[in-house]
């Protein structure tokens, strides 16, 4: 891609694009050169083919060679267009929030079938649910959740303002403010409402495993939302105690975890007074990615 780029059309542009990204050993290039150039144009899938005859103007082709380069030193393309889908929904990042990664949709998952339970036990089918996403960075799991709970109201925590106005905004661009509240604050240290459903997705790689991860991850996502500590469970020892006497009767606490922690987050669960609820659930990789536990009445 060179600076007469200008000269070329939609269409040439993303197949050099692609090209570019193929020999730079992109595995998703044809996907990064649309997302990138439907970026930089301002256009959708559909919009790209209508105006797949139309010249680039320099300017055009001064951002999107900006973008490729970003792209090809390891730049994530969420990154580089400012969001990222997650349980089909729009969501807005920022330099403060981790990028949402399909895993934690499983999180979401066990987390919607256990709202079900939890008005079973409450003895009240209708209830509405009051939900705390502690560590919320984007509002990912919490505005999933809303999106799929009409009743529901919940509170997003993190200790970084920058990524609480971040989560404030896919809250107002997805019309669930006015379900949503946010709290700047380390996990649960500021909350004091019972809640039905806690969900987390804490910093859980281990500090010295950080220098090994991919690029895209390890240069890009903000490091306090990896870093958990020598054995990767130091939120973990935060958070779940703080979670245990937050929840009302019935309510149930849904964390994400690494690739080999659940049986030791298992074993924080139960020492806070809580009962597993059911198996740790996998994701698509088989990676158990979801521990819950319940707080049973006295």
């Amino acid at each position: 891609m060179s600076d007469g780029l200008g000269g070329q059309t939609v269409e040439a542009a993303r197949r050099a694009l692609a090209a570019r990204f193929r020999a730079g050993a992109i595995d998703s290039a044809e996907l990064d050169a649309r997302m990138l150039l439907g970026a930089v144009l301002g256009l959708d899938l559909t919009g790209l083919i209508a105006a797949a005859r139309r010249l680039l103007t320099a300017a055009e082709a001064a951002r999107l060679e900006d973008s490729a380069r970003r792209r090809l030193a390891g730049e994530p393309v969420a990154r580089l267009v400012g969001r990222k889908e997650f349980w089909g929904l729009p969501l807005r990042l920022s330099a403060a929030t981790l990028v949402p990664r399909p895993d934690t949709e499983t999180v979401v998952e066990l987390a919607l079938e256990l709202a079900l339970d939890i008005r079973r036990g409450a003895g009240d089918p209708t209830r509405r649910l009051c939900i705390a996403d502690l560590g919320t960075g984007s509002g990912a799991i919490l505005l999933a959740l809303l999106s799929e709970l009409p009743g529901a109201c919940g509170v997003g925590t993190d200790i970084s303002e920058a990524a609480l106005r971040t989560a404030s905004s896919n809250a107002a661009n997805l019309r669930l403010a006015d379900r949503a509240g946010f709290v700047a604050c380390d996990y649960a240290a500021a909350l004091s409402d019972r809640f039905d459903l806690i969900v987390s997705n804490p910093p859980y790689i281990r500090s010295a495993e950080i220098a090994g991860l991919a690029a895209e991850v390890r240069d890009h996502d903000p490091r306090a939302a990896l870093d958990g500590g020598a054995d990767g469970l130091q939120a973990y020892r935060a958070l779940i105690p703080q979670a245990g006497l937050l929840l009302a009767p019935f309510g149930v606490l849904v964390v994400e975890a690494g690739h080999d922690q659940s049986t030791d987050i298992e074993g924080l669960v139960a020492a806070a007074g809580l009962t597993l609820e059911r198996p740790a659930r996998a994701d698509l990789a088989g990676i158990l990615r979801a521990v819950a536990g319940r707080k049973l009445p006295p």
